[in-house]
């Protein structure tokens, strides 16, 4: 089974762009829960869009990199 690590994006109210971090094995079906306010607490109410991903072999891989990405703030910005 693969994992993946993404990056989604919306804008708020005053056109700032906000982020999101995830990991799933299932990205289709994970965007259309952070669309439709099913996902995480903190992405209901947006509309998101997938700017970036990859794939990982193992569980623990994917929650690796996710913590890395998640926290390197300069990387994040680069990729929107």
């Amino acid at each position: 089974m693969s994992y993946y690590v993404y990056l989604i994006v919306s804008r708020f109210k005053n056109n700032k762009k906000i982020s999101y971090v995830g990991y799933t094995n299932n990205l289709q079906k994970r965007l259309n829960l952070h669309n439709t306010g099913k996902g995480a607490k903190f992405t209901r109410g947006k509309k998101w869009k997938l700017v970036y991903y990859e794939k990982y072999s193992t569980k623990s891989l994917a929650m690796k990199n996710e913590f890395i990405l998640k926290k390197n703030y300069k990387l994040r910005k680069r990729l929107i």
